[in-house]
């Protein structure tokens, strides 16, 4: 059901799964990226079994909070943006 009580078309339906699947790959993505920079210099260099070992945690513990972040902010972002505006009232983007 959506906000207003009427149901959600399929236009609307599509791109709310079309956002979530951004919402995934680009988290993904992201916490790729971070994982490897803080990760990366224990498999490309010899360090310290200590540092190595604490580089390895930390970029285990960091992707996720990435991932989880970016998927909430874009749906967030995305849901903020995809209100209609209520009949007869101007949209204040406009």
């Amino acid at each position: 059901m959506h906000a207003y009580g009427g149901r959600r078309t399929k236009a609307q339906q599509d791109a709310a799964t079309v956002e979530i699947g951004y919402a995934l790959v680009s988290a993904a993505f992201a916490a790729a990226v971070v994982f490897g920079a803080v990760a990366g210099p224990a498999f490309l260099f010899e360090l310290p079994h200590l540092l190595s070992k604490t580089l390895l945690r930390l970029g285990m513990a960091v992707a996720p909070i990435v991932f989880v972040a970016r998927v909430v902010g874009v749906l967030v972002r995305f849901r903020r943006t995809a209100q209609p505006s209520q009949p007869g009232r101007t949209n204040p983007d406009s």
